[in-house]
């Protein structure tokens, strides 16, 4: 292994090692509040509400809902992990730092990428803990599972990098997260099957791509999804590829960055 190699290694390792450990440093906002979030839904519409809807496409309501409150958990933390970490890196100016550094963009791009990776799957996963408190889940697709989330939240965590980049101050980073990326999380069939909308709707929400991650994961668990699942997939990783492209474009020419 060449020198430059090893310390192209040594850099996007420091990366991902200091992405986690803020994580976990700042765990009273990174992962306390995702797992009550996911409790007061799953007590709130899944006993309360779920009880009184019955079920849907097959399985109890709680059952049903289980996979698209995983999902919404992942999308948001992988967003917001990216979006205020980076953010924060170039509100502080150190981000000059790596800019100026040796190590390719490539790597700075996947590096902020696994951060919000790690910690989409990290809050997944405590939720999902948390949904078999309530319920009984069992994976009936588990590549799919795996692919699905995996893919969602690097979609998610790159377009945090893209907020991120063009954001002016702290106001900007949280626009998107709630005036966008909420809304088209709640209508993404997460708490619902669009098969209960009237059909205009339904062609709707066929343009949200989130409706295609949720129901993709849906599939992995319950084997039912209101769209096509290889569809579903070639949005994902067509998604995660241009949001590459796009952020490693922005970096390359320091877009937003420079200025």
């Amino acid at each position: 292994m060449s020198t430059r190699t090893t310390a192209n290694l040594i850099g996007f390792q420091t990366i991902v090692r200091r992405e986690f450990k803020r994580i976990i440093r700042i765990w009273g906002q990174t992962i306390v509040p995702p797992a009550i979030t996911a409790t007061l839904y799953f007590i709130i519409f899944g006993r309360l509400i779920g009880g009184r809807i019955g079920e849907m496409n097959g399985y109890t309501y709680l059952q049903y809902i289980a996979p698209g409150l995983i999902m919404m958990s992942v999308i948001t933390n992988s967003y917001g992990n990216v979006v205020s970490s980076f953010f924060g890196a170039k509100f502080g100016k150190h981000i000059e730092e790596l800019l100026v550094s040796p190590l390719p963009n490539y790597l700075i791009v996947t590096g902020y990428m696994m951060g919000g990776l790690l910690r989409g799957l990290l809050v997944g996963g405590l939720v999902t803990l948390i949904a078999l408190f309530f319920t009984h889940l069992h994976v009936q697709h588990p590549l799919v599972v795996i692919s699905a989330v995996i893919l969602t939240s690097m979609v998610f965590a790159l377009a945090g990098m893209v907020n991120a980049v063009f954001a002016k101050n702290f106001d900007q980073i949280s626009f998107i997260p709630t005036f966008i990326l909420t809304p088209l999380t709640y209508f993404g069939g997460v708490f619902y099957t669009i098969s209960l909308l009237p059909e205009f709707a339904q062609k709707i929400s066929h343009l949200n791509p989130i409706l295609y991650m949720v129901n993709a994961f849906r599939y992995g668990f319950l084997g039912i999804s209101d769209v096509n699942v290889m569809l579903a997939f070639s949005i994902m990783i067509g998604g995660t590829l241009v949001l590459y492209c796009t952020c490693l474009y922005l970096l390359t020419k320091g877009i937003g960055l420079r200025e």
